[in-house]
C-alpha cells in the first residue's frame, strides 16, 4: 500500500508487497526489494538499494549524501540487505568514490533508534546498534557484532564478529572478534574483559573452540607479551580451528592498532 500523500520517484523501483507510510519520501534511483515497509515521514532520498522484508521506521534518512567535503556529487551508494530493522531517526549516508563507493548493511541488521551509519561503512549479518550509537566514516563492524548504546567509534576502526562492546564507548583502536569491551577515556589499563561468552554460547560455538579462544586470548590479551611475540605463541600454542585463525589474522591484519 502507497499513502497518497507518500512521494514516489518515477525513477524508483518497488517490489510486490512494498508499503509507503505517509508523507514518506522515496526516491531517484532507489530499488525496494518484496515486502519492504517505509514509515511515515521517513526518507530514502536516492542511490539505495534494500533488501526485500526490510523495515525502515518513521523519521528514518537512507542514502543521503555523506557528510564528507570531498564529495563533489559523484555516483555512490547505499546497500542495505533483507529483513532489517532501521528504527526512528537512523541514518545511513551514501559511500564515497575515496571509500569504495557503497555504504553496506547486511542481512538481519537490527539499527535502533538515532543510530548514525556514516559513508563507507559495512556492517555484518545480524550485527546490533543500540539507541544513539555511532560509526564515522569507513568502519567495519563484523558478523553478529553488537554496539551498545551510546558508542562512539572512530573512522577506521573495525568491530570483530561477534564482540560486544558496551555502552557509553568511544572506540578509537580495532575491537578483536569474540571478546567483551568497555573503553573509556578516562579508563586506565585494557578495555577487554574476556571473551563474548554467552554470544559465543547464543551462536553455537562448540565447547572445543570456546575453550580454545580462551586460550588464545590469554595469551594475546593477559601474558604482557608484545603483540608479534604473543602472536606466534598462540599460534603454536592453540588448535587451528577457523575462529582461532580467524581472530589471529585480525590482529595481525590491523592498521590502526588493537585494544588490549
Amino acid at each position: 500500500m502507497i499513502h497518497p500523500t507518500a512521494i514516489i520517484d518515477p525513477g524508483a523501483s518497488l517490489g510486490e508487497g512494498v508499503e509507503v507510510g505517509a508523507y514518506a519520501v522515496v526516491g531517484p534511483q532507489v530499488t525496494l526489494g518484496d515486502g519492504c515497509r517505509i514509515g511515515a515521514h521517513a526518507i530514502i532520498e536516492s542511490h539505495s538499494r534494500i533488501g526485500k522484508g526490510t523495515r525502515v521506521f518513521s523519521f528514518a534518512s537512507v542514502g543521503a549524501p555523506p557528510q564528507d567535503l570531498k564529495f563533489q556529487g559523484e555516483e555512490t551508494w547505499v546497500e542495505i540487505g533483507e529483513d532489517c530493522i532501521i528504527r526512528e531517526y537512523v541514518t545511513v549516508n551514501r559511500g564515497t568514490v575515496g571509500g569504495g563507493g557503497t555504504t553496506r548493511v547486511g542481512n538481519n541488521v537490527l539499527l535502533m533508534a538515532y543510530c548514525h551509519i556514516a559513508h563507507d561503512c559495512s556492517i555484518g549479518d545480524r550485527a546490533i546498534m543500540a539507541n544513539t550509537s555511532t560509526l564515522a566514516g569507513h568502519v567495519d563492524i563484523g558478523t553478529g557484532a553488537i554496539i551498545g548504546g551510546l558508542v562512539g567509534i572512530h573512522q577506521f576502526v573495525r568491530i570483530g564478529s561477534y564482540a560486544i562492546v558496551g555502552a557509553m564507548s568511544g572506540i578509537p583502536l580495532d575491537i578483536p572478534p569474540y571478546v567483551t569491551a568497555v573503553v573509556t577515556r578516562a579508563q586506565k589499563g585494557s578495555g577487554l574483559y574476556g571473551l563474548n561468552l554467552i554470544g559465543l554460547k547464543r551462536n553455537r560455538f562448540s565447547k572445543e573452540t570456546i575453550a580454545e579462544l580462551k586460550k588464545a586470548y590469554r595469551i594475546l590479551f593477559r601474558s604482557g607479551l608484545p603483540r608479534g611475540e604473543a602472536l606466534s605463541r598462540a599460534e603454536a600454542e592453540t588448535a587451528p580451528l577457523p575462529e582461532v585463525l580467524h581472530l589471529l589474522d585480525f590482529i595481525r591484519t590491523s592498521k590502526r592498532g588493537v585494544q588490549r
